[in-house]
């Protein structure tokens, strides 16, 4: 139970701090201010300033976040008139403005708010205690805001915001949390090529007696390739063409003792975990070579983007929430391969984060292919999408999210805990 669980946040708490990472690389890279980069969720930890960006530590161990400069953030300012707040002032310009009453700064003064502009103008106006006299003050582009918390974020004044770098930058912005995802998951294949004994080849090792293989008289040691005219450059391409194909029969050339030869091959299908899968009944010969390491982390990733890709079209074409999987699904999933061993468990999480990138490029508002089909749409007419029809696409969005994932945790834990 307690290796499940401490398996389960390792490898939800990867995928989604990569992810993450990927916003907030290109976002510091095109000059958007990102404010906060969150390790977990909830109450805060522990905090650290560097370069700008606090990074902190929060109690829920899943997951994490970042919060960049935005029109969003600053709607969203804990300020408001009338509010009695600590200011750390330096030269008459505003470097601090303490919210926490729990928080204490070094030579701070009580001050009652009126009116402030931290986008634009970088004021604060309003009366020091015990001082009838109206005061306004400058606030430094830098200065910082401790929210009642006690977290500690840059301010966001508008030249550092997401909706000021230009549309290409915002894109990149946008696409590299998947594209993170999608590196990862490469570059953990590539780890699981080079700890296994060997890597599949293209070349049979055992035809199974009795298999559709054997039955078309496909030998131990025949060199696989091609598939109907589709030249096989992986046992991942070989897996993929098989259980792809709806045909009744596959024409398969090999080679055999340095000749070509064709067989027709009729797969059989059979039921694994509630799927059909096509199989012919042949097991790969392995290899040591680098570079047919490499080879196969590649193929592998491309097999995976594939299924996955596959599993989303069956989505639209079929809805079903048994095709869904939350947070309880994961933690099943993680409980069963837990049990194989490191190498089983790193190959899960790399199929996990390709389904992360993947699923998050749907052109769905709130996720960042939503906010890359808004890119597009804005290149398309050569003007910003209006604000309000913006933030309306994206509740909408995010509400469509919320109710579907209370709907797939709420399957999830009827299929595996009450069912």
């Amino acid at each position: 139970m307690m290796q499940t669980l401490i398996t389960f946040i390792l490898v939800f708490g990867v995928i989604v701090i990569v992810h993450e990472f990927g916003h907030f690389y290109f976002a510091k890279k095109s000059g958007v201010r990102v404010r906060e980069f969150a390790i977990g969720m909830g109450p805060k930890l522990f905090q650290t300033q560097r370069n700008g960006t606090t990074y902190t530590l929060r109690i829920l161990p899943v997951g994490g976040y970042v919060r960049m400069a935005s029109r969003a953030e600053a709607e969203e300012n804990p300020l408001q008139p009338g509010m009695t707040v600590m200011l750390g002032v330096v030269d008459d310009v505003v470097e601090k403005i303490n919210l926490a009453e729990q928080v204490e700064i070094i030579g701070g003064r009580a001050f009652t708010v009126n009116d402030f502009d931290l986008v634009d103008a970088l004021f604060i106006e309003g009366y020091f205690e015990n001082e009838e006299t109206l005061t306004r003050l400058p606030v430094d582009h830098d200065a910082s805001m401790i929210e009642s918390d006690g977290t500690e974020l840059l301010i966001a004044p508008r030249d550092t915001q997401f909706e000021s770098a230009k549309l290409w930058q915002r894109a990149l912005i946008n696409f590299a949390g998947p594209l993170n995802n999608f590196l990862l998951t490469i570059v953990l294949f590539t780890g699981v090529a080079f700890a296994m004994p060997g890597v599949t080849t293209t070349t049979l090792n055992e035809v199974q007696s009795n298999s559709p293989a054997l039955q078309a008289g496909l030998k131990s040691g025949d060199d696989i390739k091609s598939i109907d005219g589709k030249k096989v450059r992986s046992w991942q391409d070989m897996q993929t063409m098989v259980q792809g194909s709806s045909a009744a029969s596959l024409k398969m050339t090999y080679e055999r003792n340095s000749k070509t030869q064709t067989v027709t091959v009729k797969p059989k299908e059979k039921e694994i975990q509630g799927q059909k899968v096509r199989q012919i009944g042949v097991t790969p010969a392995l290899t040591k070579a680098p570079g047919a390491r490499l080879n196969y982390a590649w193929q592998v990733t491309k097999q995976s983007a594939t299924q996955i890709w596959r599993a989303i079209i069956g989505l639209f074409q079929s809805f079903s929430l048994n095709k869904l999987g939350g947070p309880v699904a994961i933690y099943k999933n993680t409980e069963e391969v837990s049990s194989y061993g490191l190498i089983s468990v790193i190959s899960f999480t790399a199929m996990l984060s390709i389904n992360l990138g993947m699923m998050n490029l749907l052109p769905i508002p709130a996720l960042d292919g939503g906010k890359l089909l808004l890119n597009l749409i804005e290149a398309i007419f050569r003007r910003p999408i209006s604000e309000k029809v913006e933030m309306t696409v994206t509740i909408a969005g995010a509400a469509l999210l919320v109710v579907l994932m209370i709907a797939v945790t709420g399957n999830d834990l009827f299929r595996y805990f009450i069912k």
